[in-house]
């Protein structure tokens, strides 16, 4: 008694493998996430997440340029101000002279239109409680007062040369807010790529440490609850109705099956983003020899294209790039 079907003949060697591989990944399906930090002359290491820095604008521009180089298809950009710059309103992050307009603005001029370069959209970064918007009087974030300072950022950063902006806050109506505000300055060019499914997330540590965030509490009255999923369809529909151009699922590697769902029903591309805890994982695995680094992030990316990413956000984007075009230094 021998089987009749054997699977198996299709899997016998690497070339009949990758003859019938029913997911492709590309350089062009990466995005790098970058950080370029005020104030400093050189790259600081980021202590949680090894391999990552924040950049100088100088190292940002060399960085840049490597990437590209090495076949990523485009660059998210996050600032990181000086401790002295932040206030209640994040005012900074809509200051033409702040960092991130600063260095979206040296992207631009060393790359020209060879990359895509995304900017963060949000205020996290730049306001001296940590939060994502405006607070009110009683300390709850105000969606529609926020609104007002997305769109002073978002203009800003369009300004600058940014060709895609990343609304990541999880405000209520923050991509018609955005697009309406583009479309009225003549900004009719830059596009939105939308966090429709962003959760609060425990594995958002690392990332804190690298935007040196001011942040007290959590973000669990405006960002996701883990434990649902046809919320995430919701927010996906209503942000493609304001004019998103991209949709984004954030974490990826633990969302998966939401990933999954938002893939089959967006008219407009799909993105996932690999966040800072998902990374720091994979490399604190392989730096105790427990998996092999580079075999584990290709696998997590592959299994976050198959479930339905057309593009990803990873900080391993240069090395799986690099890996892919057989150009591994």
């Amino acid at each position: 008694m021998f089987p009749a079907d054997r699977p198996r003949r299709l899997r016998r060697t690497p070339a009949l493998r990758r003859l019938v591989a029913q997911t492709s990944l590309e350089p062009r399906h990466l995005v790098l996430p970058m950080f370029v930090a005020d104030g400093i002359e050189a790259p600081r290491e980021i202590s949680s997440m090894p391999g990552v820095v924040q950049h100088s604008l100088d190292s940002l521009r060399s960085a840049a340029v490597d990437a590209i180089a090495a076949g990523v298809g485009g660059l998210m950009l996050f600032g990181v101000p000086r401790a002295e710059d932040k206030d209640a309103t994040g005012s900074a992050a809509f200051d033409p002279d702040g960092i991130l307009n600063r260095g979206l603005r040296t992207l631009r001029s060393e790359l020209g239109v060879d990359a895509v370069v995304m900017a963060d959209t949000c205020l996290d970064e730049f306001t001296d409680h940590g939060h994502c918007g405006v607070l009110d009087a009683h300390g709850a974030v105000d969606n529609d007062a926020t609104l007002s300072r997305y769109v002073d950022m978002a203009l800003a950063q369009a300004d600058s040369g940014a060709d895609l902006l990343g609304t990541s806050g999880m405000m209520d109506g923050q991509v018609g807010a955005i697009r309406s505000a583009l479309d009225a300055a003549g900004q009719t060019d830059a596009g939105i790529i939308a966090y429709a499914a962003k959760y609060a997330s425990a594995f958002y540590g690392p990332f804190r440490e690298a935007v040196g965030s001011s942040l007290q509490g959590d973000r669990r009255t405006y960002q996701q609850d883990s434990a649902n999923r046809r919320e995430a369809q919701l927010e996906t529909d209503l942000d493609v109705a304001e004019g998103a151009d991209i949709v984004m699922v954030k974490p990826a590697m633990s969302y998966l099956d939401i990933l999954r769902e938002v893939a089959d029903r967006s008219p407009v591309p799909v993105a996932a983003y690999q966040i800072s805890g998902e990374y720091s994982m994979i490399v604190a695995a392989a730096n105790n020899g427990w998996i092999d680094r580079d075999a584990a992030a290709l696998e997590s990316l592959v299994c976050i294209k198959r479930a339905g990413a057309d593009v990803i956000l990873t900080y391993f984007a240069v090395d799986i790039a690099r890996t892919l075009s057989g150009t591994s230094s």
